[in-house]
């Protein structure tokens, strides 16, 4: 009996991984070299030629790539917020490549996402998708709906708009304030994406970067925005699955545990915030939104991180001119405000 069998196909060659390939190569070379002199030895005192067995083959190689398990990948579920089968979403680390899998998986242009709700269809801007999502959460695609151009009249300072995006380079309205200049045109809504601000196109700008063109425009100035509201209808009739994930805490989801994005492009799953931290976060959102018109529970994030550790406010603004949001050009005021808020939180005088 043989003590090799040869191999019926190619398909049965075992491949060893590169890690043993060097060893692979440097043992064949080894048993020629020694073949070599061998056979001169031989021919030379005329003895019979015995040929050197070859190494043995790396048996172990088939138990490491066996062994090589696969991370198990979180899956969420999709639907489009006017109406379409259930998707399941996977393999994604940023809000970019989400909606890269939701385009994907519905099969249209990524750029038609407006923006995502959590555990909701409708138009509601406290459960925006912002830097996490529950584990449990049920994530609705937006889509683009009708676009539409307004001419507008800056008789105040203030237009009255709180603006965030969705993550992925569309700023769009989060809130109205009552009674102000935005609020007396009905043709504009909450969750409308600006598109351009005379003429000039603002995809891929920050809200904050849009929010700042709009205050700067002059007052007693006209201006015209181009605006793209979210598709609305369809919906009216359709459900999410039953047994479905509800929302237990505003804006960061049901799950005790959430996957966050991160700036660096990874994503994490991390603990939900406490009422400590989220109460904490919330004001700082609150006051981003009354002294630059912006809302982004990210940034937020970001910047309760950096008073984390801190203790007096010399060192929240060391640390915040250290870090990416030294762009904004917070004024020492806002600083102290942004301190003041922290502090407050973590005394428990928000509740």
């Amino acid at each position: 009996m043989p003590l090799f069998h040869k191999k019926s196909t190619k398909a049965n060659i075992q491949t060893p991984p590169p890690a043993y390939e060097n060893n692979n190569m440097s043992a064949v070379n080894n048993h020629q070299q020694h073949q070599q002199k061998s056979v001169r030895y031989q021919e030379q005192h005329h003895l019979p030629h015995h040929p050197i067995s070859p190494p043995p083959a790396y048996s172990n190689c088939q138990s490491v790539v066996e062994a090589a398990i696969p991370r198990p990948q979180l899956i969420f579920h999709c639907q489009l917020a006017q109406g379409s089968p259930t998707g399941l979403i996977t393999g994604f680390a940023s809000v970019k490549e989400l909606y890269q899998k939701i385009a994907e998986c519905y099969d249209f242009p990524v750029d038609e996402i407006l923006f995502c709700t959590l555990n909701t269809h409708k138009v509601d801007m406290a459960k925006l998708l912002g830097g996490q999502i529950g584990l449990d959460d049920f994530i609705f695609a937006h889509k683009k709906g009708r676009p539409k151009e307004i001419e507008i009249i800056k008789s105040e300072n203030a237009l009255g708009l709180t603006i965030t995006d969705n993550g992925a380079g569309y700023a769009f309205i989060k809130r109205i304030k009552e009674g102000s200049i935005i609020d007396k045109i009905p043709h504009i809504q909450v969750g409308d994406h600006i598109e351009k601000l005379d003429g000039v196109n603002v995809v891929g700008k920050r809200h904050y970067e849009v929010a700042r063109m709009l205050k700067d425009i002059p007052v007693g100035a006209t201006f015209t925005l181009r605006l793209v509201e979210p598709l609305r209808s369809g919906f009216s009739g359709i459900a999410p699955r039953i047994g479905g994930p509800k929302s237990g805490k505003k804006g960061y989801g049901s799950g005790k545990e959430t996957l966050r994005f991160k700036a660096n492009g990874n994503a994490a799953i991390e603990n939900e915030f406490d009422d400590v931290t989220q109460e904490g976060i919330d004001a700082i959102n609150v006051l981003l939104d009354s002294f630059m018109g912006i809302n982004d529970t990210e940034l937020a994030t970001q910047i309760w991180e950096l008073g984390a550790n801190k203790t007096n406010s010399m060192d929240f603004a060391e640390a915040v001119d250290a870090s990416d949001l030294e762009a904004f050009g917070f004024t020492d005021d806002f600083i102290i405000e942004l301190w003041g808020a922290i502090t407050d939180a973590r005394q428990g005088r928000l509740k």
